[in-house]
């Protein structure tokens, strides 16, 4: 039985937080889709632990195999309830900050105008995430949060949450990121790339998006985030307009992402909404 990896963001590509309309049979057709014997689901998202097991319980989300949680800077194995942290990605991520934690990295950057610091449980041990004002110049500050973290092997990640309207800007170590862990998660599980897909969303999906693992943007994504990857015309990558009579938003861009790219799974599909019918 081919065994298939599929990973999602969370905010605004599963969950239907956005201002764009989710289409009713997109949940339920998920729930199918994660259930299937064949498929094991991963959560791949800026959330730490406890929020993403809140976004189960409000939605009504189906339970992972894995979560990817903290910006790919923690992975959890899920088996129910029981959610234990993958201690061989975080021994994987320790040499780049020198052993130093995200609270330790704050105190390079604390005085850096324009930083307001997120709240204790958004930081993490692979870590240290801010807030930016929209009006602030994001990229000299970020030129000036690398120059200050020179010595350390650390990446920047900027993402805009449209919803507060604020900019966020999430300081790794340079192994960290959702693209690292899902390669991760698929080399030490016996994942090939034609056997794993994620969606996405937004900004802090990019490196994901952009890579040669199977993606789809759902539809409801940034419009410049959607412009940018459209021009790109990456063959890796569907931008869902629409499948099955869904407006691919949220879920429905998932299962749209799905089909694409695994025509038994949209043969399924199909196979499902016509015996709904009959």
């Amino acid at each position: 039985m081919t065994r298939r990896l599929l990973c999602t963001d969370l905010d605004r590509t599963l969950i239907p937080n956005g201002p764009q309309p989710l289409s009713p049979g997109a949940p339920r057709l998920f729930a199918a889709l994660a259930a299937r014997a064949d498929v094991c689901l991963a959560y791949v998202t800026g959330r730490h632990r406890e929020l993403i097991e809140s976004a189960i319980r409000e939605f009504g989300l189906p339970r992972p195999d894995f979560a990817v949680a903290d910006v790919g800077s923690t992975i959890y194995r899920a088996a129910g309830d029981d959610w234990q942290p993958w201690a061989a990605w975080s021994d994987h991520l320790d040499p780049d900050w020198d052993g130093m934690t995200g609270g330790d990295l704050h105190g390079l950057l604390a005085d850096v105008d324009g930083l307001q610091l997120q709240e204790r449980e958004k930081q993490g041990r692979h870590k240290l995430s801010y807030y930016v004002p929209l009006q602030a110049d994001h990229r000299a500050l970020m030129d000036e949060a690398r120059r200050r973290l020179a010595s350390l092997r650390a990446r920047l990640v900027w993402s805009v949450d449209t919803l507060a309207a604020v900019g966020l800007l999430d300081v790794l170590p340079e192994r960290a990121g959702k693209l690292a862990a899902i390669r991760f998660l698929m080399e030490r599980e016996g994942f090939g790339a034609d056997e794993t897909l994620f969606a996405g969303d937004s900004g802090n999906d990019l490196d994901v998006l952009a890579s040669d693992i199977p993606a789809v943007l759902v539809a409801n994504a940034e419009e410049g985030i959607k412009a940018k990857l459209a021009r790109e015309k990456r063959p890796a990558l569907h931008i869902a307009r629409g499948y099955l009579g869904m407006n691919g938003n949220y879920a429905a861009g998932i299962l749209e992402g799905a089909a694409h790219f695994w025509p038994e799974i949209g043969a399924w599909l199909r196979e499902i909404e016509r015996d709904k019918e009959n």
